[in-house]
């Protein structure tokens, strides 16, 4: 029976506010006070019995919850046969529930619509090299698919044979087509907006980006931040308290109504909601703009970080090297070219894979005799010429004169933050390369906004050597660069910035390397196309590796501390004016109470919502 009347409360919520409606119209057109008093005795069972039954099985696990509170004050009603206002309590609570249950699920909209977008089937390779549909979960690693024009990806994988353009606004927030081709990754749940493609299946199931995505949002919403936590305790001591107040009133006073319309305005509810709605409508909108940000508990210290440390290669910068500058020493530089792209084709080097790219189509030898000096490069033969290719180390330890045009040139390049590609054939330089990573397009503008947020500190940790991080700093305004660090060395600066200097600190990395750092900062933000580890030691992940999404994810925690701040000054404050309103005015009564508590409920989850719509300026 209490499953059936639970079940069916939205059906009693339009009952009781029919019967209220025809109890007033037989008082006002017919003046029948019998029927107008049956309707809204029935009206208030109605609406008592849901009321009740929650009450009941708040009080079964010793917890005094809101129901308690107007189910005593709906029984004092009738017991001083103030029906109007026992039915109108019930109606107004209840139509409250249902609208807050309703708005809160708008809230909640981002994990409804990351689901509807998850694939549900996939064209699977069979051995005879036909393709069939079948369900995602039949999907397994190395398997080849066919996606088609207008189909979602079906699993993380990359590109095996085709062209498209694929919309990956499910995964980044960016709706502009990324163009794909042989060898080029795509994701779960993005959609080929246009061609043919085969792929192979890296990742499936809950492993793939997108499924991560719906775990993490969804762990995120179910959390609860400090402030939240301390809502929770305040409201299970401020409820019995109100009960508490109510009884005194009435012992001393005597006066039962006056002790129930307390019961009535000091119902928490708005207090209870206000924060949690902040923080689902936040991590909702965050979700939607490729930033999942790991719990309620982030949103704090996110949102009053003072100190902003990044790892630069694969962060600040594209994290793939290329050539940015060369210089020719002599003649036959085309054949030199061409020794020197044998010799690194050789080697996995990422600086090699940088010159071959550079020098482009060449003609190819055959590579003897080649001996890799560790720390220094590479020596072998080719066409019965010596040719080593590496830093200025090797230069020297093969003899090579370097002019003083050439040192000149060493000196430049070192100072524009280079590593260096020499290449030398039969002791005599010929080639001068300066290799460096990218800064990232648009992370200028990017940190500048972070400016603006409060951010008072921007600083870089590399391994790279002094020179070239500096001239990264140079470049993008930074407050501090400390280049030559391992690992631990970033720890350590992390930890002093924490326990020495008081700071509040956030970390942006993307490597196995940046794992002790994303772990021991107060707010570890991860590149979403990093490692795995990196994005599990992290709390917050922007998706894709897309660096603009850190403005928006910390103008987003500062928009939801302030909107949790605004909610409970909204729950406190109506409290505060319906008592003192009830002390020092004669309008004050338990049904225009329940309305204006009701009324705050509502305001405190409507500015909640305003989050869903959060863009940074």
């Amino acid at each position: 029976m209490q499953l059936y009347i639970l079940r069916n409360k939205n059906k009693i919520v339009l009952s009781s506010g029919v019967l209220i409606v025809l109890g007033f119209l037989s008082k006002w057109t017919m003046g029948n006070l019998a029927l107008f008093e049956g309707a809204l005795i029935i009206a208030s069972l109605f609406g008592v019995a849901p009321i009740a039954i929650q009450a009941y099985q708040a009080l079964k696990v010793k917890v005094v919850s809101i129901d308690v509170l107007v189910t005593i004050a709906v029984v004092g009603a009738f017991l001083i046969r103030n029906y109007e206002e026992a039915a109108i309590v019930t109606f107004l609570f209840l139509f409250g529930a249902f609208l807050e249950q309703r708005t809160l699920n708008k809230t909640r909209s981002a994990i409804k619509e990351l689901t509807e977008m998850a694939p549900e089937s996939a064209l699977k390779q069979r051995e005879d090299g036909e393709f069939e549909e079948v369900e995602v979960d039949e999907v397994d690693v190395g398997d080849v698919l066919l996606v088609k024009t207008g189909a979602k990806v079906p699993v993380d994988g990359h590109v095996l044979s085709g062209e498209g353009s694929v919309n990956e606004a499910s995964i980044t927030g960016e709706s502009i087509p990324v163009a794909k081709e042989k060898g080029s990754k795509v994701y779960a749940g993005t959609i080929l907006d246009n061609g043919t493609i085969q792929i192979v299946a890296d990742r499936v199931g809950e492993d793939t980006t997108f499924g991560r995505i719906i775990e993490l949002v969804e762990e995120a919403q179910d959390s609860k931040s400090e402030a939240e936590r301390f809502i929770d305790r305040f409201s299970k001591y401020y409820t019995p308290a109100v009960l508490v107040l109510s009884f005194i009133v009435w012992l001393f006073s005597r006066h039962l109504e006056l002790a129930i319309t307390i019961l009535v305005l000091g119902c928490p509810g708005a207090l209870v909601i206000g924060v949690p709605v902040s923080n689902v409508a936040g991590i909702g909108n965050g979700a939607r703009h490729g930033v999942l940000l790991k719990g309620s508990e982030v949103v704090s210290d996110f949102s009053r970080v003072q100190t902003m440390v990044f790892d630069k290669t694969g962060t600040l910068t594209v994290g793939k090297p290329t050539v940015a500058e060369t210089q020719y020493y002599g003649e036959n530089i085309d054949e030199v070219l061409g020794y020197l792209a044998s010799v690194e084709r050789e080697s996995d080097h990422p600086l090699a894979k940088a010159v071959l790219e550079a020098i482009g189509e060449t003609k190819f030898s055959t590579v003897e005799e080649t001996e890799v000096v560790k720390g220094g490069g590479i020596i072998a033969r080719v066409n019965g010429q010596r040719i080593a290719v590496g830093n200025v180390a090797l230069m020297e330890r093969e003899n090579v004169e370097l002019s003083e045009k050439a040192r000149a040139d060493v000196a430049r390049f070192e100072k524009n933050g280079n590593s260096l590609v020499l290449t030398a054939v039969d002791g005599e330089l010929k080639v001068l390369m300066g290799v460096r990573d990218q800064i990232r397009p648009g992370v200028k503008a990017d940190l500048r906004k972070l400016k603006r947020l409060g951010v008072k500190n921007l600083v870089v940790l590399s391994g790279d050597n002094q020179g070239t991080v500096d001239v990264v700093s140079r470049e993008l305004g930074l407050t501090e660069a400390h280049g030559n660090m391992l690992p631990e060395d970033k720890a350590a600066y992390i930890r002093q910035l924490i326990e020495n200097k008081g700071q509040i600190v956030a970390f942006v990395g993307d490597g196995v390397n940046d794992s002790p750092s994303l772990a021991l900062a107060n707010i570890g933000i991860a590149m979403g196309g990093g490692t795995d580890v990196a994005i599990e030691t992290s709390d917050v992940v922007l998706m894709n590796s897309d660096f603009s999404r850190l403005p928006h994810a910390l103008g987003l925690t500062k928009a939801i501390a302030r909107n949790m701040k605004q909610n409970i000054l909204i729950a406190v404050g109506v409290v505060l004016v319906l008592l003192a309103s009830l002390i020092f005015s004669d309008w004050m009564n338990m049904s225009i109470g329940m309305l204006v508590h009701e009324g705050s409920i509502l305001a405190v989850i409507l500015n909640g919502m305003r989050l869903l719509r959060y863009r940074l300026r």
